[in-house]
């Protein structure tokens, strides 16, 4: 099993394929088996590169000065490309995975050549967007559980096979604090700007029916971010990668064919 030695840790990966580089950032809710229906696809003309966040399915937390938690997402990827040999990387991004991605692109100019953020605002917000989100938390759908609200409600009846796989790969993960993803306190900043002048292409997806990044948050997010692309999967939730693969992957294949 592959490992990378990166910032203290061992990192858990995998490569498959040959050509351009793409880096999958899975959300809280799997590793880099969550792309089990993107590997096969992508692979046929890029090189997919697939890995566990410290803290998520093979991958652990450090310990003392090693224990970074979340906080060192962007630079586990850069040092986990690093490891590779790869200078240059598109990077698709579920959910949490926005983090990384854009801690990654920003921090290190020059290294992404496109970005892909589904199911995730990339910190690109506002006053308006965390109005929405305020009033999303309070609405009746925001209150309830996260794992419930990661998949669509039909998914357990239109595909049961999936429903119980997203559940699996999601048990795999070692247990985390309960504030392992918890935003810093008082931070109101946000990456729309820095964003918009980094120069690369950039994709926001958001699913028709997603309960945890509703449509009209994410739309706002693309927005504020001049120059960047907004694109619905229709019937889908919030992992639109994994409900609705054949859109998902024709959608970000076609958005990445034009730049890479």
């Amino acid at each position: 099993m592959p490992f990378a030695p990166v910032n203290g840790i061992d990192l858990y990966y995998e490569s498959h394929g040959s050509g351009p580089a793409v880096a999958f950032a899975h959300g809280a809710g799997g590793n880099h088996l969550s792309w089990w229906q993107q590997v096969p696809a992508f692979s046929t003309r890029y090189r997919c590169i697939t890995f566990d966040h410290r803290a998520f399915g093979q991958s652990r937390d450090g310990d003392g000065e090693a224990r970074r938690g979340r906080t060192a997402f962007h630079d586990d990827l850069r040092a986990l490309l690093d490891h590779l040999g790869i200078e240059h990387a598109a990077v698709v991004a579920q959910s949490m995975g926005g983090r990384t991605a854009v801690g990654f692109a920003l921090r290190n100019p020059g290294r992404c050549r496109a970005m892909v953020l589904a199911g995730t605002t990339g910190g690109a917000i506002d006053d308006g967007v965390r109005a929405l989100q305020d009033a999303h938390r309070a609405s009746p759908l925001g209150r309830q559980p996260l794992m419930r609200r990661a998949v669509s409600p039909g998914l357990k009846e239109r595909a049961p096979h999936l429903d119980f796989l997203y559940r699996s790969i999601a048990r795999l993960n070692p247990s985390r604090p309960k504030d392992f993803l918890a935003p810093l306190p008082g931070y109101r900043g946000s990456s729309a700007e820095r964003l918009a002048a980094a120069g690369f292409p950039l994709l926001f997806l958001v699913g028709e029916h997603d309960a945890i990044t509703p449509p009209a948050i994410i739309e706002r997010c693309h927005l504020a971010v001049p120059g960047s692309r907004y694109q619905v999967i229709a019937d889908s939730g919030h992992s639109a990668y994994f409900e609705r693969a054949e859109a998902f992957n024709a959608a970000v294949l076609a958005f990445l064919a034009e730049w890479t």
